[in-house]
């Protein structure tokens, strides 16, 4: 969602950096969206915005095995030759409830796709249904693979994903796996409805865990097309938050350049401020209708839709 006309090309002070929770590395405290980055007009395209993003402080990459079908995570390996040191790359594992084998199958998939010996942070991707944690915690489960990749130097870090349910985030916390990260959709509108960033965010702050926001314009922009908000006050609002890094949507150059802008220019609101934004905007959090992703299945995964016999996304 873009604020205003294309800046310059983005330039100036480094993007600043956080700690990824206890793991001893430090991220930019913005990310790179990788489903965006597989609906950009070609891989030149991408690559382009992938080199402009690391030549000015953007260093966490965001990807999933299956979006688009891979061609996100191939785009991504193409930006990062000659680069790999200057990224932390992130991708996903997609079994959607199937087996250690599967997770294996896919990681090898993404580290030929991007061109890489090992990835950084290596995350259970969406738990989104009521039986995901159950059968991600089963004996053979996704979350063995997780521990066989890390112990084999395959993978830095482990955690996990999800935009649906806090208490799928509770009960995956509670079965006492030793995840390095938690994503989880963070923004105004999240603050007073069916809320990870009240249920979710502190149990991840208080384990010493990293925690990753995503969705920081509830999903679509919707509401910031609607005025509700702007994307600078829910980037903010965000960043104010005890995050690791905010992982942004950014399909565009001037998208990009915005982002950097913010991120560049961010200075903490005050509890009051973040009161007052969750306040203006609870009548439209209570509808769930800047949310979409926590009260339909259109967000969701095709894998896990399949699995679970809900029919494709409709198009349009």
């Amino acid at each position: 969602m873009l604020l205003a006309a294309e800046p310059s090309k983005a330039a100036g002070a480094p993007l600043p950096t956080r700690a990824l929770g206890k793991t001893g590395v430090a991220v930019s405290m913005l990310g790179l969206g990788g489903h965006h980055l597989g609906t950009m007009p070609s891989e030149s395209d991408a690559v382009r915005l992938v080199h402009e993003a690391i030549d000015n402080g953007l260093t966490f990459m965001d990807s999933a095995w299956e979006y688009h079908d891979g061609k996100s995570e191939l785009w991504l390996g193409s930006a990062l030759k000659g680069r790999r040191d200057q990224a932390f790359v992130m991708t996903k594992v997609c079994t959607h409830g199937r087996d250690r084998r599967t997770a294996m199958e896919q990681l090898e998939t993404s580290l030929r796709r991007l061109q890489v010996d090992h990835i950084d942070l290596w995350q259970v991707h969406e738990v989104a249904w009521d039986d995901d944690p159950k059968n991600h915690y089963r004996p053979g489960g996704v979350l063995e693979a997780l521990a066989q990749a890390k112990k084999d130097g395959k993978v830095r870090f482990v955690g996990f994903t999800g935009h649906k349910k806090p208490e799928l985030h509770l009960e995956m916390l509670s079965g006492g796996f030793a995840f390095d990260t938690v994503q989880m959709p963070l923004n105004p509108f999240d603050g007073t409805h069916k809320s990870f960033e009240q249920r979710v965010l502190p149990e991840v702050v208080s384990r010493g865990m990293a925690a990753i926001g995503m969705k920081s314009l509830s999903g679509n922009g919707q509401a910031v097309k609607a005025g509700f908000v702007t994307a600078e006050e829910c980037m903010r609002y965000v960043l104010s938050l005890p995050i690791a890094t905010l992982v942004s949507g950014i399909e565009s150059l001037p998208i990009l350049r915005q982002n950097l802008q913010i991120a560049r220019s961010f200075t903490p609101m005050t509890p009051a401020q973040m009161k007052t934004l969750r306040e203006r905007v609870k009548g439209y959090a209570a509808q769930g209708t800047y949310e979409a992703y926590k009260e339909t299945r259109g967000y969701d995964g095709p894998i896990g839709r399949a699995q679970h016999d809900v029919g494709p996304k409709k198009e349009g």
